[in-house]
């Protein structure tokens, strides 16, 4: 980077337009992506995905009792029933999350690789028309 430093303006621009701050920005989208999926943890919602929402878990009880040991029964599989539901939940709006954030960071990486060509082109817009 030393020669860049000793070069013309023109080229210190163009090495820092082109090469250093796309290279940052990729850092940052890395880190937001990171971030989203570790939001959302995907692999822990994907590991515990029957497992009973809030660890809500009723015990069998003790004796012989068919009412009530369906009654527990019926109200565990409830249980593990909604935690699969709320953890589709949260795994469709992660993935919706991770879209987003990919999506947005395309925009802003392919848009600050053109934004010099589309001030130019403004600038001419404005002078020639």
């Amino acid at each position: 980077m030393d020669e860049v430093k000793q070069s013309n303006i023109l080229v210190v621009w163009t090495v820092w337009q082109f090469y250093e701050v796309p290279r940052f920005l990729l850092q940052i989208w890395n880190n937001y992506m990171a971030f989203a999926s570790n939001f959302f943890s995907f692999k822990l919602l994907l590991k515990t995905f029957f497992s009973p929402w809030r660890r809500y878990k009723w015990r069998y009880p003790k004796g012989f009792d068919v009412a009530e040991f369906f009654n527990t029964l019926i109200s565990n599989i409830f249980s593990r029933i909604l935690g699969a539901m709320m953890r589709t939940v949260l795994i469709i709006m992660g993935v919706i999350s991770q879209v987003t954030v990919a999506l947005v960071g395309l925009v802003i990486f392919i848009a600050w690789l053109l934004l010099p060509f589309i001030i130019v082109g403004g600038f001419c817009l404005a002078i020639f028309f």
